[in-house]
């Protein structure tokens, strides 16, 4: 997916209206996380030490398509100009003549971020009347948001539709993302091994098949593997499931020819808490006790097909990782994952969303290849292999 990125661009006294991903954990007005503004950084000061006038659009949160106070884009504005090291403005509004005449004002070098995209309602239904107010803003429009690339909303299908014969590209962030998990799509080292946990086979059904065309192996975690043991005719207990999955469970296995291997040992307790008594149970789940967590030999199964994997994919936990009796699991694949980095010379990605947030809470971020910023984003380009709003892009 060859795209043009920001730097082949001259902005020089242009106005590079860009859309990134601000969207934040906020407590009592305080950024609790600001990596995805941090790691925007590195497209932002490309354009605005080329001379451009950069104009940033976010959602934050899901506010209900009218102006919420505690989901402003304020707190983000004032954290980027810290790590910037320079003022960054801030439009109350990201459309109208206030914000029009804010960008008209901007001296070279200067960044403004506009105020949350979802005040407006017809950001997410892509109006075009809203996407034409938002591309009146730029000369240039570039796309560094991954998180929300898969969505054709205005900010990030719309606006760059409206602005067809302007320079349209993609930041660094995206770049990065394609490089990735375009390469794990269509030319992955082999073996190629995908590990997906979590706790709905609904949420992966697609990427399942997909990747059975496309892995060698794929090991399944999570409460997802209980789904499956019921197509197994197992007995799960108390666990999390979807019945109404079983038939296709049963199908993908089918499908499968062996490529999908499932826990052969499960953690069980009756409680999900941190003074949870566990125990450890191969087969079936008793009926009043439920499964959290791979086992101690599904470990060293899943370890040993990591070890020989020159390509691997993490997307989703093992387990209830956030508890610390059901975190083994989660926290060895970690480790597997870290080590066919270094010593195997294997290509990690891990998917974003949940898995993203445990290889940071064990500090292993730093020794796998990629960590994607969209955990949804991640999914669907692993689906599809590509996204409309990429695709308009020069």
């Amino acid at each position: 997916m060859a795209k043009k990125t920001v730097a082949d661009i001259d902005v020089k006294g242009k106005r590079v209206l860009m859309r990134v991903d601000f969207n934040v954990p906020l407590e009592a007005g305080r950024i609790g996380d600001d990596r995805r503004i941090a790691q925007a950084i590195p497209t932002i000061k490309n354009v605005i030490d080329r001379g451009g006038k950069l104009i940033l659009m976010s959602h934050l949160g899901r506010p209900k398509g009218g102006l919420e106070a505690k989901f402003s884009l304020k707190p983000a504005a004032d954290r980027l100009g810290e790590l910037l090291g320079k003022k960054v403005a801030f439009a109350n509004d990201c459309i109208g003549v206030e914000v029009e005449q804010a960008v008209t004002a901007m001296k070279d070098g200067e960044v403004l971020l506009l105020e949350n995209l979802r005040f407006h309602k017809e950001e997410e239904k892509n109006d075009p009347n809203f996407a034409k107010q938002l591309a009146r803003l730029g000369d240039i429009y570039v796309n560094d948001a991954f998180g929300t690339a898969h969505r054709e909303h205005a900010s990030t299908f719309g606006a760059a539709q409206a602005l067809q014969g302007k320079p349209r590209a993609i930041g660094f962030l995206i770049q990065k993302e394609l490089k990735f998990l375009g390469e794990a799509v269509s030319n992955p080292k082999r073996p190629f091994v995908a590990i997906l946990g979590g706790a709905k086979v609904s949420d992966k059904i697609s990427v399942i098949e997909q990747l059975l065309s496309k892995a060698d192996t794929l090991l399944i975690g999570g409460a997802m593997a209980y789904t499956f043991f019921l197509a197994q005719g197992k007995e799960v207990g108390k666990s999390l499931v979807e019945r109404d999955k079983v038939e296709l469970a049963k199908s993908l296995l089918a499908k499968a020819g062996g490529k999908i291997k499932l826990p052969v040992d499960t953690v069980i307790s009756d409680k999900m808490s941190d003074d949870a008594i566990t125990q450890i149970v191969e087969g079936n789940i008793p009926a009043h006790l439920e499964g959290f967590d791979i086992g101690p030999k599904t470990i060293e199964l899943y370890k040993a097909e990591i070890a020989g994997a020159k390509t691997i994919i993490w997307n989703g936990p093992m387990g209830v990782f956030e508890k610390k009796p059901f975190q083994a699991g989660t926290k060895a694949i970690a480790l597997a994952v870290a080590e066919a980095t270094s010593k195997s010379g294997a290509t990690t990605i891990i998917g974003g969303g949940d898995s993203a947030a445990a290889i940071e809470q064990f500090g292993l971020a730093e020794k796998v290849s990629h960590v994607s910023t969209g955990g949804g984003a991640s999914l669907e380009f692993l689906e599809n292999g590509h996204f409309s709003t990429l695709d308009i892009l020069d």
